[in-house]
């Protein structure tokens, strides 16, 4: 895997997956950010999530890698090399916790194995992913299934408020935002990365102590 530098990524960006946790639909996009330690690449091995810190979801996200250094003007099918599928992992019940006080959500998005992705592939363009969509099967069954073309905020957007407000260059990442559908996980449980049904990533959860 080519070097990860900064990993944002976007709250609340499908309108029916914001509706599902009772959440606004924003009205402007809203990022947070994952240590680089969060990220994992799902290759068929088994992957450590905190199971002592109460519920864990999966929430299904497109991922994009910036190829290069961002300029404004710039189009996403210049700025983005690569593309993969990922899981978003929260510790919902420790983000639940955190929304009621008004913290940050750090502690709920940002722990290690929280930032899942599949292999990355080559950026098929804007269109092609609006033609195809990206899926998550967990334990042989579809969990959940998304298309960009559903999206609150579209590429464009998120990678232009991304740049203004922090900046965008080769080696970023930017988690899209998840579609309806997230779930718990449980010890055991395996899961799939799909895109344009092809599986690019599978994983075996194990929750530890």
């Amino acid at each position: 895997m080519k070097e990860i530098k900064n990993i944002y990524c976007v709250g609340r960006n499908y309108a029916a997956h914001a509706k599902e946790l009772n959440n606004e639909v924003p009205k402007s996009p809203f990022l947070f950010s994952k240590p680089t330690h969060a990220l994992v690449e799902a290759n068929g091995q088994e992957i450590h999530l905190p199971g002592h810190r109460g519920s864990v979801h999966f929430e299904t996200e497109l991922v994009v890698r910036i190829g290069k250094q961002y300029e404004t003007g710039m189009k996403v099918d210049e700025a983005v090399e690569s593309m993969a599928i990922g899981i978003d992992f929260t510790l919902r019940d420790v983000q639940s916790e955190l929304k009621k006080k008004g913290h940050p959500w750090l502690l709920a998005k940002g722990f290690p194995n929280s930032a899942v992705i599949s292999e990355f592939i080559h950026f098929p363009g804007i269109e092609k992913l609006k033609s195809t969509d990206f899926t998550l099967i967990k334990n042989g069954t579809k969990v959940q299934n998304g298309n960009i073309k559903n999206m609150i905020f579209d590429l464009q957007t998120i990678l232009d408020f991304t740049f203004k407000n922090f900046g965008l260059g080769e080696g970023d990442i930017i988690f899209t935002g998840t579609p309806e559908g997230v779930g718990q996980v449980l010890d055991g449980d395996h899961l799939s990365l799909v895109w344009d049904n092809q599986t690019l990533g599978e994983c075996l959860i194990k929750l530890t102590e």
